[in-house]
């Protein structure tokens, strides 16, 4: 693919996430997808596995917003680079709603293929985000 099609795939890519568009978004991973995130708790493969990841975040999340600050793309990898601000508005793993925002670091490496996105990793605090809404308690350092 060339680096404008990487582009305009990643564009795609991050209307429909900002839209939660669910099946737009599913719609951009190959059928043989692997991804990682730390709200799967693992890997998750194919997009039906990732649906569900992305349904039960949009769903706890429902205003989530990652602004990105960086993007970079060498051939068929990308890196985004952002900041994820959401609040828990919609409940989190079946706990109520704690009506918190929570603002963390994010980066999401992909590699994509034949137009379609074939691996992704999600980095981010998750640990930090259950703390930030209230989920965890954290002592003071």
């Amino acid at each position: 693919m060339t680096r404008e099609a990487v582009a305009g795939l990643v564009e795609q890519w991050q209307e429909a996430r900002g839209r939660h568009d669910l099946e737009a978004l599913i719609g951009l991973y190959a059928s043989d997808c692997v991804v990682v995130s730390p709200m799967a708790a693992g890997n998750v493969h194919g997009p039906e596995a990732n649906a569900k990841v992305y349904r039960a975040f949009f769903e706890a999340f429902p205003d989530a917003t990652i602004e990105v600050e960086e993007l970079l793309i060498d051939g068929d990898r990308v890196v985004e680079i952002g900041t994820l601000r959401a609040t828990d508005t919609g409940g989190l793993m079946g706990m109520a709603p704690s009506g918190k925002l929570a603002v963390i670091p994010i980066v999401i490496l992909s590699k994509v293929r034949n137009g379609e996105i074939v691996y992704e990793r999600r980095v981010y605090d998750f640990t930090g985000l259950l703390v930030q809404i209230g989920v965890l308690k954290a002592r003071p350092a």
